[in-house]
């Protein structure tokens, strides 16, 4: 089943829900899509998580369901929001509060996974001290907001192409560092002789660094359903 959510922080705010069948109460899991905004890849995501038995909330962080397929588009859009972190974090904060409050909903049970811009959205959620089950960023941006982290209440598992050219090695080590300091637990699974957006079979673009691994897209899930499996029974 699947339904509109908006909520609003600085702006007003459109995503969608994903319901799996049966009553509740469901663990949640938030669902951050990469710099095009909501559409078909992450609402495929949020179904998925349905499938799985949670509900699953495709997070909408531009406002207004905002969503392209123009490259040049989407970076400008993207550019606008990496510029203003504080809004970012706000809008995934305002998501994060309206999943708790549906019907249906554990409130205690909410994790976050992200692609990624999207990847960056759930860091930075974490980044606001927000109490989570886990975040999961999926070749994702690593690069934290000015002014550091709050303490992160959540557990991470990043997962990450080797050669992606948006999150280079001095990248990982930043996030490791970073990790190291405010996360009590933190893994990362990093996939050798793989780009940037290697779970979405429509990147197809490997002489610039973004091709689709039907590999490490299966073990990247792999790896997330293990993780929220662990990460929903500790916080049950």
């Amino acid at each position: 089943m699947m339904e509109e959510l908006r909520y609003t922080a600085d702006v007003e705010c459109v995503g969608t829900v994903f319901r799996p069948a049966g009553d509740g109460p469901r663990p949640v899991v938030l669902v951050a899509p990469a710099f095009g905004g909501v559409g078909p890849f992450s609402k495929s995501k949020a179904g998925y998580i349905a499938s799985l038995g949670y509900i699953g909330v495709e997070v909408d962080y531009y406002g207004g369901g905002w969503r392209t397929d123009d490259r040049d588009a989407a970076s400008a859009k993207m550019g606008e929001l990496q510029a203003d972190r504080p809004a970012l974090g706000a809008r995934m904060v305002a998501a994060l509060k309206a999943a708790r409050g549906l019907e249906g909903a554990d409130p205690g049970r909410v994790a976050a996974i992200g692609f990624c811009l999207g990847g960056k959205a759930v860091l930075d959620l974490a980044r606001s001290g927000e109490p989570l089950a886990g975040v999961v960023p999926i070749h994702g941006l690593f690069d934290a907001p000015e002014g550091g982290s709050a303490k992160m209440n959540t557990s991470v598992l990043a997962l990450h192409g080797w050669d992606d050219p948006l999150a280079t090695p001095d990248a990982v080590l930043a996030l490791s560092q970073e990790l190291n300091a405010v996360c009590d637990d933190w893994q990362m699974l990093a996939f050798g002789n793989t780009g940037h957006s290697f779970t979405n079979p429509a990147a197809q673009s490997p002489e610039d660094g973004m091709a689709y691994s039907a590999q490490a897209d299966a073990r990247a899930f792999a790896a997330l359903e293990a993780f929220l499996v662990e990460r929903f029974a500790k916080t049950a």
